[in-house]
């Protein structure tokens, strides 16, 4: 990875999008330790996580990260699932975070030299564009190596660097121990972009 040391950095973290990365590479994030490590790449000024939650649900598998998240230097971003019947009457839910993402990466990058995106979502591609125009370098971290890839290619040919997820994995995954954690990433809610 590119970075400088007195490079001040944003992280923007896609919940549902690493979640299933790191699924599709079998090894659960440890949030604590991935903060470290970009804490050692620069001056992290901020990171981000972003995630949609059913409100009807007494509890939900994500609110333990959630909560640890937000105690632990993370700004949590969350908004409600919406509900949908589609064409064959089948409950569908979505919760997509793209915007809420991309209006906080527009106004971080009047204050960081580096913005780090935890997502393969092509449809950032432009977002990544925007921000490079302001002078800002782009990395996504994604991953090729599960199938199917969870990048997309023109993401990836748009952003300065690409990080395989897979190479981080030594650095940021969950280390089992006998007690559980809430450091992980809980199963995100299914859900569709419409």
């Amino acid at each position: 990875m590119l970075f400088y040391p007195q490079e001040k950095i944003a992280l923007f973290v896609d919940g549902a999008n690493l979640y299933g990365a790191a699924k599709g590479l079998q090894f659960d994030i440890d949030y604590k330790r991935l903060l470290e490590l970009f804490a050692r790449k620069g001056l992290l000024v901020r990171a981000f996580y972003y995630t949609a939650l059913a409100e009807d649900q007494e509890f939900s598998p994500l609110r333990p990260l959630i909560d640890w998240l937000d105690y632990n230097g993370f700004t949590v971003v969350t908004k409600p699932l919406k509900e949908y019947a589609d064409a064959q009457g089948r409950r569908r839910v979505k919760g997509n975070m793209d915007i809420e993402l991309a209006i906080d990466v527009m106004e971080m990058s009047e204050q960081v030299d580096h913005i780090v995106i935890f997502s393969g979502d092509g449809d950032f591609r432009r977002l990544v564009e925007a921000v490079q125009r302001k002078g800002v370098r782009v990395t996504i971290v994604s991953t090729i190596r599960s199938a199917p890839p969870m990048v997309a290619d023109e993401l990836r040919r748009q952003a300065d660097n690409f990080v395989e997820l897979h190479d981080l994995a030594q650095s940021i995954m969950r280390v089992h121990h006998h007690r559980e954690e809430p450091t992980r990433a809980a199963p995100p809610p299914a859900y569709e972009d419409a």
